[in-house]
């Protein structure tokens, strides 16, 4: 028996081989410690933490693949159903706003300017409410693997941004079919998109380490994530609102810092040539709400590495 394996044994009998009392006011954390013996599962240092997470991307990857593939494989559509879904949605939204409430009233190509908003927004609401169930929607996989559990909101952000990419293709067509032109500010949507995704993986860590000991988040989440959405500018343009005098500049600059809205502002920008009302530094806030999401979120969610699946 080693000389640990040893100490061990004789701290449960309560003292030493030698016949001295073993430190038994000494617990077998404290006597563990003077060993050099660690848990098994305890949480690994930072950047031990990240390379392990590196290491498993073509895990993340496969787990995001695989259930893309396995979500709609019981329906007729398939697939399409990543892009009909928030097609769908638009239009119900577009009937509401648009047409019946008089959203689009003297607004330039409001359907383009909708799908937009909706397309952008249902990226970041499936990115967050998936992480959100993330760990307590997988509790038999965190129990039977040792991995970086980080890896399961990251995978359910991939998973989305597979999607996206589908959708965007979609989106590009019925711009260019509603009326604008293909402009050089195209080039900058993949830097707007990998903004946006460092944001989500951000929340997403955050949302689900919450989810993980609340499990009442995942009640409020729908109720959270509809008021987002109508504070978001999603089916009315901010800028518009300052102009005719319905909300003050105070509350403008408050929604403009909004994550979701300044993202779906900026992609706004970059593909419509008739949407030009977001303030210069929308960038500035895109950039840092990508930076601060990702380092708060990705720390936020480690300190509680230990934790997850117990209980």
């Amino acid at each position: 028996m080693s000389q640990p394996e040893s100490a061990l044994a004789d701290a449960r009998a309560g003292g030493r081989k030698d016949g001295t009392p073993s430190a038994g006011k000494e617990s077998l954390a404290q006597l563990a410690e003077r060993y050099g013996l660690r848990r098994a599962i305890a949480r690994p240092g930072l950047p031990v933490y990240l390379r392990q997470l590196w290491e498993r991307r073509h895990f993340v990857l496969t787990y995001a693949t695989s259930r893309n593939i396995s979500k709609y494989s019981n329906s007729a559509l398939g697939q399409l159903w990543q892009v009909l879904t928030p097609l769908l949605n638009a239009a119900i939204y577009w009937l509401m706003f648009g047409l019946i409430l008089g959203a689009a009233k003297g607004m330039e190509n409001y359907t383009a300017f909708l799908i937009t908003g909706m397309f952008v927004f249902t990226y970041t609401q499936r990115a967050v409410s998936g992480g959100a169930k993330s760990i307590s929607g997988n509790l038999s996989l965190i129990r039977a693997l040792h991995f970086p559990r980080a890896a399961l909101p990251l995978a359910y952000t991939v998973q989305e941004l597979q999607q996206l990419l589908i959708s965007m293709g979609v989106l590009a067509v019925l711009v260019l079919v509603t009326g604008e032109p293909l402009t050089w500010s195209w080039l900058l949507v993949p830097v707007a998109l990998l903004l946006q995704t460092m944001f989500n993986i951000g929340a997403s860590l955050v949302l689900a380490r919450i989810g993980a000991f609340a499990r009442d988040m995942n009640q409020l989440l729908p109720f959270i994530m509809r008021t987002w959405l109508y504070s978001s500018g999603v089916f009315f343009a901010i800028g518009d609102k300052i102009r005719d005098a319905e909300i003050p500049q105070i509350i403008a600059d408050i929604l403009y810092i909004n994550p979701a809205a300044a993202y779906i502002e900026v992609m706004r920008e970059l593909l419509l040539k008739s949407h030009t009302t977001a303030p210069p530094w929308i960038w500035g806030v895109c950039v840092f709400w990508a930076v601060f999401a990702l380092l708060v979120g990705f720390w936020y969610f480690w300190r509680a590495e230990e934790r997850y699946g117990r209980g």
